[in-house]
């Protein structure tokens, strides 16, 4: 709150801003906190080859997927992602009925449409049957990219992709009640592309959005 305010111009401290939130009587969203796993099994799919390198400094170094579900009238709607580590943008996302691997694959095909520049990438995920299936290991070998696994039931191992579907949820989802699967997909675009990638400060980022971080990247280039 006392960055965004004072990018807007105005000169406030974060003491200033808590005595205005607690006049106003205004809550900030906090996620729940969740127990750190230990250990877990490594997959024989693929290596941890990410182990947790969260902070690339260049684009199209490490890219990392996961899935999530959404609860509408309709049913449950799946939500497969995928984040570039350096920027933290979100460069590709799809949806579907079923979390199987058409939809993984569908994601990742959609990334390298965007990035264009694939080959020597490492994608990391979980040890999910969307992740490891023969067909979304084929899709990978297809654009050159490297498979990156987390060890079993370790979610720390993806963690900013877990970070992101946390803001997402608690931000956002989680303060809706979505008729049609049509009508939460709408919503969470409008999440990602408007606001999370061209809006959202990030702290990791020096409090600027993934766009604005990429862009500055490619002018210092």
């Amino acid at each position: 709150m006392m960055i965004e305010l004072q990018y807007l111009g105005f000169q406030v401290g974060r003491f200033k801003v808590r005595r205005l939130m607690s006049r106003l009587k205004l809550i900030a969203k906090r996620p729940k906190q969740h127990r750190n796993p230990r250990g877990g099994k490594a997959s024989v799919i693929a290596p941890n080859r990410l182990n947790r390198q969260f902070n690339p400094e260049r684009i199209n170094t490490y890219w990392s997927g996961d899935i999530t579900y959404i609860r509408t009238q309709q049913g449950w709607l799946y939500l497969s992602v995928i984040m570039d580590l350096c920027s933290r943008k979100v460069i590709s996302w799809a949806f579907s009925n079923k979390p199987n691997s058409e939809l993984t694959t569908r994601t990742i095909r959609l990334a390298a449409s965007k990035r264009k520049r694939t080959s020597g990438v490492i994608f990391h995920s979980d040890q999910g049957c969307q992740y490891t299936s023969d067909s979304f290991q084929q899709c990978l070998k297809e654009y050159k990219v490297y498979s990156s696994m987390s060890r079993a039931g370790n979610c720390l191992d993806n963690a900013v992709t877990e970070r992101f579907f946390r803001s997402l949820k608690s931000e956002r989802v989680n303060y809706r009640r979505y008729e049609t699967r049509q009508q939460a997909m709408a919503d969470i675009i409008d999440y990602i592309e408007p606001f999370y990638n061209q809006k959202r400060r990030h702290y990791k980022l020096g409090n600027i959005s993934p766009n604005e971080y990429e862009v500055n990247l490619l002018k210092s280039a």
